[in-house]
């Protein structure tokens, strides 16, 4: 009876070391199976273009000045209809004008008050182009100085009468320029995959990036640069 039970024990611990060793076994292959799955290389591709932009918005801002506040009103008025005439003659539509608020300062008001020899009252004001038309508006302000000679005093050093371009046709080309950069994300992990003797595998995760427009460079604006980088990580297998 004893023999038998030290032989039924002998068996036991047996067969539970050799379940032990496969379960091991099993184990270890797994990791090793999951790990290879898990090989992967991460890149980015690049998709660059230039575009013609395809609004423009250009303040045309004067200025006027006068001791009497109704006649600076009246010189605000007849500076903007001869701005106004100008650019229609120009070929600028109507519609593409607009006119804002005059901007009043009076001197006198001010903490120093008004400055001898200056005039008491100074206006500004923008009449604005916002036109599709770019090339076309392009066209016209090389002309403007034409103005100048009609007695409107322009003011553009500052930031109110910036000309902008703007680009709005980014979902038109977003497309193109994504399925481009992912091409060329694809053809830089084939060539890291090649190198390192591995075959490239399905898409893991992708991630678009974010969409940039800059001008091309300072002297033309009109222009410019859309840009997108694409991350892709790719499966790596042996």
């Amino acid at each position: 009876m004893v023999t038998d039970g030290r032989t039924s024990a002998t068996l036991l611990g047996f067969f539970i070391f050799l379940g032990l060793g496969v379960l091991g076994y099993l184990l270890a292959d797994a990791a090793v199976t999951v790990k290879s799955y898990d090989r992967s290389v991460t890149v980015k591709g690049l998709a660059e273009h230039e575009y013609v932009a395809d609004v423009v918005i250009w303040p045309i801002q004067f200025t006027a000045a006068d001791n009497d506040l109704e006649a600076l009103y009246g010189r605000v008025e007849a500076n903007t209809r001869t701005i106004i005439d100008f650019l229609e003659q120009q070929g600028i539509k109507g519609d593409e004008i607009t006119r804002a608020i005059p901007s009043i300062t009076d001197k006198s008001a001010q903490q120093y008050g008004q400055e001898r020899g200056a005039f008491r009252y100074t206006a500004v004001r923008s009449v604005t182009v916002y036109s599709k038309r770019v090339d076309a508006v392009r066209s016209v302000m090389g002309a403007l100085s034409e103005l100048g000679k009609k007695g409107v005093v322009l003011t553009g050093d500052n930031y109110q009468a910036k000309i902008e371009y703007l680009f709005t046709r980014l979902n038109e080309v977003k497309p193109s320029m994504i399925e481009e950069a992912t091409r060329n994300a694809r053809e830089v992990a084939e060539k890291f995959a090649a190198d390192s003797q591995s075959r490239l595998g399905k898409i893991r995760k992708a991630s678009q990036g974010q969409f940039s427009i800059n001008d091309r460079d300072k002297n033309n604006p009109h222009i410019k640069k859309v840009r997108v980088v694409s991350t892709v990580e790719y499966y790596l297998s042996d």
